[in-house]
């Protein structure tokens, strides 16, 4: 994979007009106000199930992108490493740790490595959603995320659910239509990207040091949509969005969205 072209791409991302949107005042009081609204709520029973507390544990997030789990999780004591391969992502994220004197060390650090991190530091590695897609080497990220984990550390994943990426809207004309895209098999790479399957992850969690302790399949609800406000979609009525969740109306929603996995080192 060509990292330097991801750098390239995330370092742009980051400094545009639509990423700033992640950014705004109103989004990190949000954050403040309500530090577990950033997560899924299925997520967030998992999180909170396996660690109560919060409160001066030690914890990593590889590709932190906008790095609101980050500013989470500092909002509820933890102590934060926040890890990107992209410098202007932790630069930008930074200002804003520093304006609310969040406690996050920023490190520039490729995912498949954490090269910088010292081995049994973290009591808990999480990552969020579109992680996966920029990882050309699963095994091997799976391997460090355990090596930095305390023992009995936790790790915890967020992301799109596998199953989704054949798919597509089908017949622009026809509502209820859905398409194929690809075959379920086609992994990649398509540029940078790869679209792992649920069995390319999970069987890099196994082949770690980790045991997988839960898996959680997520489903179209309200305001959990990850295509809620893509296109055209951002201009619906609120019944055509609500419709988005009917898989009647809808056959994209029968699809499981989201896959929550836990493991312990």
């Amino acid at each position: 994979m060509d990292k330097e072209k991801i750098i390239e791409i995330w370092n742009k991302t980051s400094d545009s007009d639509w990423y700033k949107g992640y950014r705004t005042d109103s989004v990190i009081i949000k954050i403040i106000q309500n530090p577990k609204s950033t997560f899924h709520h299925t997520i967030w029973e998992m999180l909170s199930k396996n660690m109560p507390s919060f409160k001066n544990k030690k914890i990593c997030i590889p590709s932190s992108g906008d790095n609101h789990a980050a500013f989470a999780f500092s909002i509820l004591g933890a102590h934060v490493t926040s890890c990107d391969i992209s410098p202007r992502q932790l630069e930008n994220a930074k200002i804003i740790a520093e304006k609310h004197h969040f406690d996050i060390e920023f490190i520039c650090s490729d995912t498949v490595y954490l090269s910088n991190l010292p081995d049994g530091t973290f009591d808990l590695v999480f990552t969020s959603n579109g992680t996966h897609v920029w990882i050309d080497d699963l095994r091997t990220m799976y391997k460090n995320i355990s090596r930095v984990l305390k023992n009995d550390g936790m790790y915890l994943m967020y992301e799109i659910h596998p199953f989704n990426r054949p798919f597509n809207d089908g017949d622009p004309a026809n509502k209820k239509s859905i398409g194929i895209a690809k075959p379920y098999d086609g992994i990649g790479p398509f540029g940078v990207n790869y679209h792992w399957r649920l069995q390319d992850i999970l069987n890099a969690v196994i082949s770690s040091s980790m045991n997988i302790t839960h898996i959680e399949e997520m489903f179209a609800e309200y305001g959990t949509y990850w295509f809620e406000s893509s296109g055209e979609r951002k201009d619906m009525t609120e019944k055509e969005l609500r419709d988005l969740y009917d898989w009647q109306t809808n056959p994209l929603a029968a699809l499981p969205q989201w896959l929550g996995v836990s493991a312990r080192k």
